[in-house]
């Protein structure tokens, strides 16, 4: 079954009257995912097998990418109740539900050995936590050779993502790029992350490692 794209946008428009999407028009929403989706892409060299979204809130960019990506798997991560029940339901309603996991839990529990432990081509987040925090908790998540995927600031700044603290959790060095306008952060993970990462539950947000 293929979901018109209005339906794309109809979904999100309720996600913004939630309050689960930020202020202006969904199109550029939508714009702001396919630029996470060009930078996988770009970095992969084609379009991901699976991938997982942290912090995926409203659904961006995590339902643009599930109906771009029209043959891969991901997980939606969030640990917000009200977030995930609507994302469930968002899910169903573009067909997705086949391959796509809603997942209700802190993403640092996630990324802890277990299933999901280094599972995934792509990581994508937006408006999740800051660099440290980002990275400490997908280098759980991303297998070897993949990427994770951020929104950044117009402005690069390499201090918010320093090439020692990225090797330490198993990464390359940053790369920053723009798309549709929008400008991001790609990190290829090179080795295994450290056991130790991402550390419990709510350590890396109140100890960031830089």
């Amino acid at each position: 079954m293929t979901v018109p794209a209005e339906q794309l946008l109809e979904t999100l428009e309720r996600a913004r009257s939630a309050g689960f999407l930020g202020p202006g028009p969904v199109e550029a929403h939508i714009r702001h995912a396919e630029g996470f989706a060009a930078a996988v892409e770009g970095a992969l060299g084609r379009e991901p097998a699976n991938f997982a979204d942290l912090g995926t809130g409203g659904g961006v960019p995590g339902l643009v990418l599930g109906m771009r990506w029209t043959r891969a798997h991901g997980i939606f991560v969030d640990s917000g109740q009200r977030r995930c029940a609507w994302l469930r339901e968002a899910v169903l309603e573009l067909d997705l539900e086949y391959r796509i996991d809603v997942m209700e839990d802190r993403a640092e529990a996630i990324g802890r050995p277990g299933e999901w432990r280094e599972q995934y081509e792509a990581v994508t987040a937006r408006s999740f936590a800051g660099p440290a925090v980002t990275a400490e908790i997908a280098a759980g998540l991303v297998q070897i050779g993949g990427v994770l995927v951020v929104s950044e600031p117009p402005a690069a700044d390499n201090l918010r993502w320093p090439a020692d603290g990225l090797r330490d959790l198993g990464f390359d060095a940053a790369e920053h790029l723009e798309f549709a306008e929008a400008h991001f952060v790609a990190v290829h993970k090179v080795t295994a992350a450290p056991e130790r990462f991402p550390r419990r539950v709510g350590q890396p947000g109140k100890r960031p490692l830089w």
